[in-house]
């Protein structure tokens, strides 16, 4: 079968190289081993091991394969190119994806609903046209999954393995189990028998040997698809490796790649915890994470404005030690003594000890972080945000929660490698991710040198001085601009704009909306030289009401007052007060047109042409033909054809003619005499049919040779 299918789906979906690599290699194992329902599977274990040796067992009942991609670099967009293209290219129409957890089991319902931000199926054209239909581990017993009408349509159906889990403690059969009234049997049934159900588990390292998985072997799929960023189950014993890893594309590839932020270890220069107790450490780690923070900020402001693209809010990840510290964080954080009380409207505590409205509240701050307008900047959490949940705007982690080093660095960095604009931008602010380890640093520096460490960190040095300094970004706009009111989109805390002590021209909101109406129509004007030739013509009575005009034209329902009500500002006085202004400012620069006294012309003297350089050899009438196979060459001869001149001068008149500064009326005669004097050459060591061969295959060339020399005269 050919690769249409991938190439089509890897544009389409806009895959990046390792999950366009995983979707070749999907359809690489479709090609030699076609699924089944009950294969033999040391068999195709062996054929799939004959060309990926890596995959050693699929340590389940029915073939299995683990794509590990680090995180960052898009697993749930790759499981939507692995069923675009099962579907597309192999008609299968049902797949079961699994979650490990809640959080990544409404998150993947999100990314399969159309319209939504991430959607998987963006650009997929069948899918555009006949969505598919998803399934859910709460909505199956009330859809009809099995009607006529549901015939080629996709079904994708979304289950939370924890869920599963909790239900089949003490033996119990899972709920999925249980008859459903629609199809006459149970649900889990109805799958196990569909002759083409994909199951695909999402992190699946989260629950490999749970209870609800044993159950989930049991509906007998054709194929297993596993996602992982870390391929490999953590027992007493230390971890254990999957052997079905098929693709392994780690962190420090896709760091070395650009896909995700560079990570880095962040100290105090000289740092000496010597005399500090834990508390104190911890006080100064935090202090200083908001400070880094606050740097961040401005950058991220300052690139975006630089650049014209979205303002990114960054935000603190603090990991606590249990429920009881996080709240005295909480409590520290929100004092007047931190940072004199600047966050204590800024910060949210993510774990347990939330339920009810006081839960709820918490997670709707939590998953609208990256909003610019969301006030979070800090986010203190028990190990609650592990995967799934996906931010890109997290610059800064304060771990505080004690752990080895490779814990520390996995579990830490894992949330915050997203990029916020998908790439990296060359600037280090936008593309680095902090961790703030003062009293760790050196392990962690350590731990990430070791051989086979996932990673190589950065390091960075906070020097107390810098630190010390408040830096802001500085929007940059005329002493007009801030007279009238404007203000730089999306303001931030740290934005300061220069002139913004410049007195209001206009105190009253609604004139301020008049006069920024009138500046926008006056900036048209000034491209129209015939109306305003200068900036003093701004002050005629013709132009001061086409500004009006053009001012009650655009002004909006909900910039009127009522009637009535308020009082009705004089558009014209606020045009000629905003007019006044620009002219006050505004520098007129001159427009200088020259123009040539009396008659001019231009045009070309005679002259003797430079022909010893020309020298093309006679023209061929044979072209080879040479067979890529074989290596055999065939020569095959030209008939006569083709239009002849009737002097041999007109071909090469025909193509200086095509100059823009050559006039035939005006230059006919020099025209021919050149043509004349290079025919002349030609003849001198050519026949008079190759030298025509020769005219009409250089056509080109030759009458640039010539026209270079016409410049010189």
């Amino acid at each position: 079968m050919t690769v249409r299918h991938v190439n089509a789906i890897a544009g389409r979906l806009s895959l990046r190289p390792p999950q366009r690599r995983s979707l070749e290699i999907l359809h690489r194992i479709m090609d030699i081993t076609p699924p089944g329902k009950a294969p033999d599977v040391a068999a195709v274990l062996d054929i799939i091991r004959g060309e990926f040796p890596s995959v050693a067992d699929f340590e389940r009942d029915f073939p299995s394969l683990c794509f590990a991609l680090a995180t960052g670099v898009g697993k749930t967009r790759l499981m939507g190119a692995f069923i675009s293209y099962l579907h597309q290219a192999h008609g299968i129409d049902n797949f079961f994806v699994l979650a490990p957890n809640l959080t990544i089991y409404n998150k993947l319902i999100t990314d399969f609903t159309p319209n939504t931000p991430k959607y998987v199926f963006r650009g997929i054209a069948e899918f555009a046209t006949n969505t598919p239909m998803v399934i859910t581990g709460d909505t199956y017993e009330q859809q009809n999954v099995t009607g006529p009408g549901l015939l080629g349509t996709v079904r994708i159906n979304i289950f939370n393995i924890s869920k599963i889990n909790s239900e089949v403690r003490g033996g119990k059969a899972p709920r999925i189990k249980r008859l459903s009234e629609y199809i006459g049997t149970s649900y889990f049934d109805y799958l196990a028998g569909l002759p083409d159900l994909v199951l695909l588990m999402d992190e699946s390292h989260r629950y490999r040997a749970s209870a609800g998985i044993r159950a989930i072997n049991e509906l007998r799929p054709i194929l297993g698809l596993e996602l992982t960023a870390t391929p490999y189950v953590e027992t007493s014993r230390g971890a254990v490796a999957f052997k079905n890893v098929i693709l392994d594309y780690p962190l420090a590839r896709a760091m070395a790649d650009g896909f995700v932020k560079e990570p880095a270890v962040v100290t105090r220069k000289d740092f000496d915890p010597g005399g500090m107790s834990a508390s104190e450490i911890e006080r100064l780690k935090l202090e200083d994470g908001v400070r880094l923070h606050e740097g961040v900020k401005v950058e991220l402001e300052t690139y975006a404005r630089a650049t014209d693209k979205p303002i990114v809010k960054p935000f603190v990840l603090v990991i606590a030690r249990d429920t009881t510290h996080a709240g005295e964080l909480l409590a520290l954080i929100q004092s007047d003594a931190f940072f004199e009380g600047r966050y204590k409207d800024k910060v949210i505590q993510v774990d347990s000890s939330r339920s009810g409205a006081e839960e709820e509240a918490m997670i709707a701050r939590l998953l609208k972080v990256e909003h610019t307008e969301e006030p979070t900047e800090i986010v203190i959490h028990v190990n609650m945000l592990k995967e799934g949940w996906d931010v890109t705007n997290l610059y800064t982690i304060v771990p505080l929660r004690a752990a080895n080093a490779r814990v520390l660095i996995e579990q830490s960095i894992g949330r915050g490698l997203r990029l916020p604009y998908g790439v990296r931008t060359g600037v280090t602010a936008v593309d680095r991710l902090n961790i703030v380890a003062h009293d760790r640093f050196q392990e962690i520096v350590d731990e990430a040198k070791r051989p086979g460490s996932a990673i190589q960190l950065q390091t960075v040095e906070l020097d107390i001085d810098q630190l010390a300094q408040k830096t802001a970004t500085v929007v940059s706009q005329s002493q007009l601009a801030s007279q009238l009111g404007f203000k730089p989109a999306t303001p931030t805390s740290s934005t300061l704009v220069a002139g913004d002590d410049q007195p209001p021209a206009f105190d009253k909101p609604a004139e301020q909306a008049i006069a920024q109406l009138a500046y926008a129509a006056i900036k048209r004007l000034s491209g129209d030289p015939q109306t305003v030739p200068a900036v003093e013509y701004l002050k005629t009575p013709e132009v001061q009401a086409a500004i009006v005009q053009a001012v009650e034209a655009q002004r909006t329902p909900a910039q009127l007052a009522l009637q009535g009500l308020a009082e009705e500002p004089d558009i014209a006085a606020v045009v000629a007060k905003t007019v006044d202004l620009v002219a006050q400012q505004t520098i007129d620069i001159p427009r200088i047109l020259v123009v040539p006294k009396g008659e001019v012309r231009s045009g070309f003297k005679p002259f003797t042409l430079e022909l010893a350089t020309l020298r093309y050899a006679p023209v061929s009438d044979e072209l080879w033909v040479q067979h890529l196979r074989t290596g055999q060459r065939d020569v095959v001869t030209l008939g006569q054809g083709g239009f002849d001149e009737a002097r041999l001068e007109d071909d090469l008149v025909s193509g200086l003619i095509d100059f823009d500064d050559i006039s035939y009326d005006d230059h006919a005669d020099l025209l021919y005499d050149l043509a004349g004097q290079t025919v002349q050459h030609f003849l001198s060591y050519l026949a008079e049919d190759d030298t025509r061969k020769v005219l009409r295959c250089y056509q080109q060339p030759i009458a640039d040779f010539i026209h270079a020399q016409m410049q010189q005269h």
